[in-house]
């Protein structure tokens, strides 16, 4: 504490990243990071841009935003992209969710959510997930100044499917409506062909997951071209150069090898599977997770005892010492052999 702070400062109670071990040999299935390398393209990539390290760069990414444009087929002036998305989760809060209503978001959901409510002075309602820890929407039929979901929601892995979302933009047309995508590539729906049709939707994804790229930090935006606009006059009033030369270059590979995203995405989706029919059998409830992590917890032990007993021997799981969800484990499906290692650990714990 100093007393050079502002009185925001006091305030804040910042968010707790997973845990990065300094140490070899751990089983780290705590951060949802991909177990497999990007493709080879992006290392490639990487290596030539750095020959223009000397020059900013490009201050509006304008090959990424094609390359995702095109991707996602919609257009290049549709797409906004920051270092990560949660930077871009930062300037739609700043730019679209500071309103007098209250924001709605889930009470059990991304954690980082109610971090920049407390950094923006943003009044938000926490709407409770039903008894199956599913997101009822119908409960988000009541005014508010806007709507956040995560999708599939985190930490527990369970999607909402494109009809609820398209539902929820018809019923509350007045109402921005953002869709938190950051797991969305491992067997949920997007919502991003609901744009077109829906100026009240702002649709977030991220390189992190699916393509393997959590060091490079690159996220994005897509919505109507107000909505970017929005984002864009407030990133060009914080930073001019948001994305550096090797994460531009890094990214457009990586969106431009669908072969390689197509293929690990597979191999975690089967891993993902048995993992939870292994874990099931082991005495866990296992939510029904279309992310690259499950929610689990064991019928007669806590998920802090376990949480701690795992790390002792090597195994890293997130566990979140909140209310409905003190005893499930978030689980990050990393390679076979990880995979398969956690299941051997918790069976001489069980």
């Amino acid at each position: 504490m100093s007393r050079f702070w502002s009185p925001v400062v006091h305030t804040l109670s910042p968010y707790v990243p997973g845990e990065q071990p300094k140490q070899d040999g751990i089983v780290k299935l705590n951060t949802n990071e991909n177990p497999y390398p990007p493709s080879p393209r992006v290392l490639a990539a990487i290596a030539s841009a750095a020959e223009r390290l000397r020059l900013y760069p490009d201050p509006r990414a304008t090959r990424l935003r094609e390359a995702i444009a095109a991707h996602c087929d919609v257009a290049p002036e549709q797409v906004f992209v920051g270092n990560g998305s949660d930077e871009v989760l930062a300037h739609t809060f700043q730019a679209l969710l500071k309103h007098e209503p209250p924001l709605l978001f889930p009470d059990v959901t991304y954690s980082f959510y109610p971090v920049y409510c407390g950094l923006y002075g943003i009044t938000h309602d926490e709407v409770p997930l039903d008894a199956a820890m599913r997101i009822d929407i119908s409960n988000y039929m009541r005014p508010s100044s806007a709507i956040l979901l995560c999708n599939p929601n985190a930490p527990t892995g369970i999607a909402l499917q494109r009809d609820a979302i398209a539902s929820l933009l018809a019923e509350q047309p007045d109402r921005l409506v953002v869709v938190d995508e950051a797991y969305v590539d491992f067997g949920a729906e997007s919502a991003v062909p609901l744009v077109a049709r829906h100026d009240n939707l702002l649709v977030i994804q991220t390189f992190s997951k699916s393509r393997s790229l959590a060091g490079l930090r690159v996220g994005f935006a897509i919505g109507q071209r107000p909505l970017i606009e929005a984002l864009e006059r407030v990133k060009d009033s914080f930073n001019s150069y948001p994305l550096d030369c090797l994460a531009i270059a890094g990214a457009v590979a990586a969106i431009e090898d669908d072969g390689w995203f197509r293929d690990t995405r597979a191999r975690i989706i089967a891993s993902r599977e048995t993992l939870a029919r292994d874990l099931r059998q082991l005495g866990f409830d296992v939510l029904p997770s279309l992310a690259n992590f499950v929610f689990a917890r064991h019928r007669s032990r806590s998920g802090a005892d376990l949480a701690a007993a795992l790390r002792q021997r090597g195994v890293l799981v997130r566990h979140f010492g909140k209310p409905r969800i003190e005893d499930f484990l978030r689980i990050t499906i990393g390679t076979e052999a990880e995979c398969a290692r956690l299941v051997e650990v918790l069976r001489g714990l069980i």
